[in-house]
This record gives C-alpha cells, structure tokens and sequence, in this order.
C-alpha cells in the first residue's frame, strides 16, 4: 500500500517584489496605452514530479544544491502546498526539516513534547509516559521546563529528533539531522534510525549529501537534478549515476576553462582516471580487484624530482589511505610538455560504497607543493557474492582473512 503518492507535481515561486499598488498602477496604465503587461517572474523548484513510496519502504532523496530536495519534503510534511499537481500522504508524518522546524519557541521542552504529540493524534496519557524518554534521549532532561528560545541550535535539534521518533509517527521525513550532535550522539541516533527501520518497520525519507549515510540505511534512492527527478531506483544504482554526474560536470566546467584542470604552478592535471590492467576505464571496481590510476599531465616548467600521491576518502571526506611515488621510484628532471604517471593497485580493499580520489603533486630536493586536489574522481566499489551483505556495514577496509572452525 502507497503511503505517500506524488503525481505531476510542480512548485513555483515569484522571484523579486510581490505585488504592490505601485505595480498594479502601472500595470493597469500599460493596459491602457496598450502595452505588454509585466507579470511576475517564477522559479519552478519542482517539476513535474511523481512518484509513489510503500509502507515500509527507506528512501533516500540525494542531489546537489538547489535541486528541489527540501521544497520535496516541506510539502510532503504540509509546510506548503504545490502550485499543480498533487501530493498526498496516508499517515501520520513526524517531519525533521531544518533547526527548530515544529516546536513553539515561547513553550518549554516539555510542553513542546505534549504539543507535537498532540498535534499527531497521541493520547495524553501515552504522552505522559513518552515525555521523560524523549527528554532522556534528547539529553536535555535539566532544561526541560525551559523556554525553547533559550535552546542552543543543538538542543533544538535532538530535542526535535527525540519527539519525531518516539512519538509512533508512521511515516519519519528527515532533511540532514542525523549528523547533529557529539560522535556519541550521532551514534544514538544511527541506531535509532535502525531500530524504526528494522524492528518497527517505519516508513522513512531521508535527504542527505551524505552518500554513505544513505548507502547505509535506504533501499532506493530518488536522484534530483534541476527540480526534475531524473532517477528512481536500488540505492547503488541511483548513488553511482550521481558521482558519474558529478565528475561529467566537474570535467565539463575544467574543460570551459581551456581543457583541463587549472593551472598552478606550472602544473596543469589534464586527467585522472581508473583503469583495470587490460586499459579499460572503470566508473566501478569490484571488491579486492586490481586497479591502474592514471594521471594526465602537462606542465610548463621542468619538474624536479616530482613526487605523486594519490589518497581516497569517503563522500564525507573521511581520509582512508594514501599511497606515495616515493615508495617506488624516484624521478628525475621532467622536462615540459605532456606526460602521464600510473600507480598500480594490485587490490582494492575496501567495503561497497562510494569512494573519492585526492591527489597531490610536489618537486623539488626541499618538497614544494605543485597540485593539490580533493574529490578529483568519483568511483563505486560493488560487491562479490559472498560480500553482498557487506555495502553500509560497519567499517570501510575489508581484510585480506579467512576464517576456520577448529573443532
């Protein structure tokens, strides 16, 4: 059964002054002259849009800035409404959209408790044994009978995370709220999040530039670009068309600018790529499989001693390895012109997921800095079958062991 079902959806909005008496004077006197009436000028946050999610179902709403992700989720939670088209939802929907969004500022902790409760259709006396759980959750038990005003950005966040999710909602609509918060926090509402996926079986959207955030905890993805949905489907699937979009226009707008990458120091980065060992260029690797990095260069000025090291990280630029030239060769003078240098991986060790490339190039007997580049390259690490439980598991390195029973 759909929960929520979204059909030929579109939101606008005016862009610059709505309209005043001074404006409909004017227009009224070009009406007169017969002269072309200005009307207002709007931007479509959404268009078109359909689409429908099922009880139960974990879906991830990804894409870059201004792509249409929160209008989504405001409307979906009843904050505003679509210009055309339709928006329906079945259930009751506990919205986590931005810093604040649904508790009175002039109430305490614990009477937004009763009033967002309330709101939902929840028994006074259930909320009565759901108020020192939420506050305990949301630790900020001592501030309880404290104006909300008086709350730090924090405490209004946890505060509203502790509310939606314990409040028995069946439909949970997060827009990046799950990083709010101490590590320990972070963990608490991870394994939160696992337990209404999981045992309670709740209908979830989450909104997330974390990509390995959402390879972890959705089942599908939609794919926004433009106020357009232009993918719908399994999460790797809808992740890696993402990342292949994002290295095109990262590519396309180095490309505006003569060819490459900029240039600084002499140095120009014409290309990174990856490659298995036959010369085929990979957008994706499979699990412990062997990779070729290739960098394409120019530089303008001779090079001494240039040294290459390559690094990965996650979408959330967490550091994992680095590996450097040093430990292979050692170059000599790289006269100017065009040249390429290749670091063979013999195998990828990583879990599945979604994985960047960094590179940073120096010369010089005393090292100096020529090049240095972050999320440069985007690939997919896919699983074998014995590690197709493996993608959003605990841990990124996937060690080279085996395992034997003794007796």
């Amino acid at each position: 059964m759909a929960v929520i079902e979204v059909s030929d959806m579109t939101k606008e909005f005016q862009l610059g002054q709505f309209h005043t008496l001074k404006t409909g004077v004017q227009n009224l006197m070009r009406r007169v002259s017969g002269r072309p009436v200005e009307g207002p000028r709007l931007f479509q946050a959404l268009q078109d849009i359909g689409f429908s999610v099922e009880a139960g179902e974990v879906v991830g709403v990804i894409g870059s800035n201004g792509a249409g992700k929160s209008t989504l989720l405001k409307i979906l939670s009843g904050i505003t409404t679509p210009t055309r088209g339709t928006a329906r939802v079945n259930g009751r929907v506990a919205p986590l959209i931005e810093v604040g969004a649904g508790l009175h500022h002039e109430l305490t902790g614990r009477e937004n408790i009763f009033l967002n409760a309330s709101i939902l259709g929840v028994s006074h006396r259930r909320i009565e044994k759901l108020v020192d759980p939420i506050l305990e959750f949301a630790e900020i038990k001592p501030f309880a009978d404290t104006p909300v005003k008086k709350y730090s950005s924090g405490m209004k966040v946890r505060l509203g995370f502790a509310i939606a999710t314990n409040i028995e909602a069946d439909i949970l609509i997060v827009d990046e709220v799950l990083a709010v918060g101490d590590i320990a926090f972070q963990r608490k509402c991870f394994d939160k999040m696992e337990d209404l996926i999981l045992k309670q079986k709740k209908t979830v959207l989450l909104v997330s530039h974390n990509i390995r955030q959402v390879q972890r905890i959705c089942t599908r993805v939609l794919l926004f670009e433009g106020g357009r949905l232009i993918a719908d489907g399994p999460t790797q699937e809808v992740c890696q068309t993402f990342f292949e979009k994002s290295d095109q226009e990262i590519y396309d707008r180095e490309a505006a600018h003569g060819g490459g990458f900029q240039i600084v120091n002499g140095f120009e980065l014409l290309s990174l790529s990856m490659h298995s060992p036959d010369g085929r260029r990979l957008t994706r690797v499979r699990v412990n499989e062997p990779v070729n990095i290739r960098i394409h260069y120019r530089n303008t000025d001779a090079l001494d001693q240039p040294k290459f090291g390559i690094g990965v990280h996650t979408s959330d630029f967490l550091y994992l390895t680095t590996y450097d030239s040093r430990h292979e060769i050692q170059m000599e003078t790289v006269e100017p012109g065009e040249h390429e240098a290749v670091c063979h991986i013999t195998r990828l060790p990583f879990t599945p997921g979604v994985y960047s490339l960094r590179l940073g190039v120096s010369s010089g007997g005393v090292e100096k800095t020529i090049f240095y580049g972050e999320n440069l390259l985007n690939f997919q690490v896919v699983g074998e079958e014995r590690f197709r439980n493996v993608a959003g598991s605990e841990g990124l390195i996937l060690l080279d062991a085996k395992w034997q029973q003794l007796a």
